[in-house]
């Protein structure tokens, strides 16, 4: 399947001008993708569950801990797991508190089945803090798809939020639209289509959110092939979320790019080459690149001082997990209770992450 950095450009140019007739797919097909998701629905189990509160201050270093925002969908809020420290957000918070010798305040406002356009709300909740979180991650994108929403809405959506974000001084990492073509209960041809649907939104999310100053990682082929090699181990008991181990492996392709965006990697561990051997390009063509290949970082970058050229935004493509890092989940350290000027609604003790 070969994903057209055009197609992604003219998604990113609906959602500039606000044209709403673009869609991932055409008319037919949306009919044959609901009817197929109807069935799937059956197929898929249900999970009673509780958010495990993981809110709270991570890591052991001295200074003022680092306010670190964890925004999006089920996937951002570590749906269906039990123990705070296998939620993706607890797991970046104790990776980016080590890295920083740095204690890290945890604040998620991720809300199951939240799309593009509910990170508005999620934002407001940011807003009536004291300070502003020096780094914000989010995962959104697979609601969109299965919600048939526009391409270009929800690339917009999120695009206004990030740039929102990085005006209050907030880092921005984006997790781009996973590859739904995966999820095993969903059969073909639902199964293809909803992988060139979940890719397209990915490579257009990256040119929105460069756009906007903030960076992704694409995370669609980069756990695509793990989950469909080991489905039992790394999907949750619904067959549709990720297990704790598949989390891990998220936020393990997310931390070094969190890392550096708060300027705690100065280098990148691993350059990826684009197909003609650049590690600078347009930033169509770097969205493209990184929709095809798993663990990929999109960010702003400069070409003789400039950051547009001929074909528009300079981008930087680059991979900085090695791809045979493997993370296993749950094994930070718990939440400590940290007085500082603005204490979390929902303070964690050691004793009550632990259990």
């Amino acid at each position: 399947m070969v994903l057209r950095a055009a197609r992604a450009r003219r998604i990113a140019t609906a959602t500039a001008f606000g044209g709403g007739g673009i869609t991932l797919l055409g008319a037919t097909t949306v009919g044959l993708l609901y009817l197929q998701a109807r069935m799937a629905v059956h197929a898929i189990g249900f999970t009673k569950w509780q958010p495990p509160k993981a809110d709270g201050v991570y890591g052991q270093g001295t200074g003022t801990p680092l306010l670190f925002a964890m925004m999006g969908d089920s996937t951002a809020a570590g749906y269906a797991v039990a123990d705070p420290l296998e939620t993706p957000g607890s797991m970046l918070a104790s990776g980016i508190a080590a890295v920083a010798d740095r204690p890290v305040r945890l604040r998620r406002v991720a809300k199951v089945g939240a799309t593009s356009a509910d990170l508005h709300e999620q934002l407001e909740k940011l807003r009536r803090r004291k300070r502003a979180p020096d780094l914000a991650v989010i995962f959104i994108g697979a609601n969109d798809v299965i919600r048939r929403m526009r391409p270009a809405d929800s690339v917009r959506h999120l695009q206004e939020v990030v740039r929102e974000l990085v005006g209050m001084g907030t880092a921005v990492v984006v997790g781009t639209c996973p590859d739904l073509g995966t999820v095993q209960p969903i059969g073909q041809p639902l199964r293809y289509i909803a992988r060139r649907a979940s890719r397209q939104l990915a490579a257009a999310q990256t040119i929105g959110v460069v756009e906007a100053g903030g960076r992704t990682v694409s995370l669609g082929s980069l756990l695509a092939e793990d989950f469909l090699a080991r489905p039992d181990e790394l999907f949750g008991p619904d067959r549709f979320h990720p297990s704790a181990r598949g989390y891990a492996h998220a936020a393990a392709a997310v931390l070094p790019s969190a890392c550096a965006a708060l300027g705690l990697l100065p280098e990148p561990a691993d350059r990826l080459e684009s197909p003609l051997g650049e590690d600078v390009l347009p930033v169509h063509r770097a969205a493209v690149a990184a929709a095809e290949t798993g663990g990929s970082e999109v960010s702003r970058a400069r070409v003789g001082g400039r950051e547009r050229g001929p074909r528009g935004r300079w981008a930087t493509l680059m991979r900085r997990r090695p791809r045979t890092e493997e993370v296993a989940p749950g094994t930070g350290a718990p939440p400590v209770a940290v007085e500082d000027d603005d204490t979390a609604e929902h303070e964690v003790s050691g004793s009550s992450a632990a259990g």
